[in-house]
């Protein structure tokens, strides 16, 4: 039954993931802010801490967004002291990614953030529904087609970008 003065509650899981979602993405870029960091270039630090050396095209590739793209991201984590490019042992035209001593460190930082993270969002649910709650999310992630590890953002925000008028 519905209370005077109170907002109904929306029926539909669809809602309430996307209400979360923008909630949970909130708090994390404020957390990841206190380094120096933004989502994308955090995403993209686990994406080279998960597999090192591997190209700026691959990561282009995974991340669904142009290589331009990835290079920005590059240079700005490069700036930072985080990620270095190697010339690559078998083509020296491409670039191999690793991340620095330092790019480790953050990484290190950012698995006790996560879990922080994690915790504090799903403070609400027992270990068990925890468990229960990641597996039916994958469960619909998979069937939606979503790039394991990939936040969509990355793609939206490609897209955004608008074309820079040219002077006639």
């Amino acid at each position: 039954m519905e209370r005077r003065g109170q907002p109904r509650r929306p029926r539909g899981a669809a809602f309430l993931l996307a209400q979360l979602g923008a909630h949970a993405a909130e708090k994390f870029a404020g957390r990841v802010q206190q380094l120096g960091l933004s989502p994308a270039e955090v995403g993209l630090l686990r994406m080279i801490s998960g597999q090192p050396g591997r190209s700026q095209q691959s990561v282009a590739i995974d991340l669904g967004v142009v290589p331009s793209r990835v290079v920005v991201l590059i240079d700005n984590l490069g700036h930072k002291g985080l990620v270095e490019r190697r010339t690559g042992a078998t083509d020296r035209r491409h670039h191999e990614l690793y991340l620095t001593v330092d790019g480790e460190q953050i990484m290190m930082d950012m698995r006790s953030i996560a879990t922080e993270h994690d915790d504090e969002l799903l403070t609400a649910l027992a270990p068990e529904e925890r468990a229960q709650l990641t597996e039916l999310l994958q469960r619909i992630a998979d069937q939606q087609g979503l790039t394991p590890g990939v936040h969509p953002g990355y793609r939206q925000a490609a897209v955004r970008r608008k074309p820079v008028a040219q002077d006639k």
